[in-house]
């Protein structure tokens, strides 16, 4: 079993940058691709991004794509979502998830298929 915990949020001003981190601990971390998700109030849940865990290949949904970059460092345990242009809109509660990623490498973007969460971390945007 994977435990996640997100870490990085905060207040940044329109147009500023956040990097958010996501530490695993217990279970095989390299079994496990990462995605990151959002929720804003009053909307559904959001994906972000994916990113596999052997080769580092890199998913990105609309919501972000050009303003976000997400890496990951196995030998901490740690993705991360680097988060640049913020605008008022990417306020919301941000998610890392865990999907198992098997010998092929698998990502997602349906948060249904993420089997492991963490709880969530807090960015405003303040115009």
């Amino acid at each position: 079993q994977l435990r996640l915990v997100e870490s990085g949020g905060g207040l940044v001003q329109l147009g500023g940058s956040l990097r958010l981190s996501c530490a695993a601990s217990s279970g095989t971390f390299e079994n496990y691709a990462i995605g990151w998700f959002r929720q804003a109030p009053g909307k559904e849940r959001e994906a972000v991004s994916c990113i596999t865990p052997r080769d580092g290949k890199t998913f990105y949904t609309d919501s972000m794509k050009g303003r976000v970059t997400t890496s990951r460092d196995n030998a901490k345990r740690t993705v991360y979502l680097e988060m640049n242009s913020l605008k008022p809109e990417d306020t919301a509660v941000y998610y890392c998830a865990a999907v198992v990623s098997g010998p092929y490498n698998y990502c997602s973007s349906r948060g249904e298929e993420f089997a492991y969460w963490g709880q969530g971390t807090q960015v405003t945007v303040s115009s």
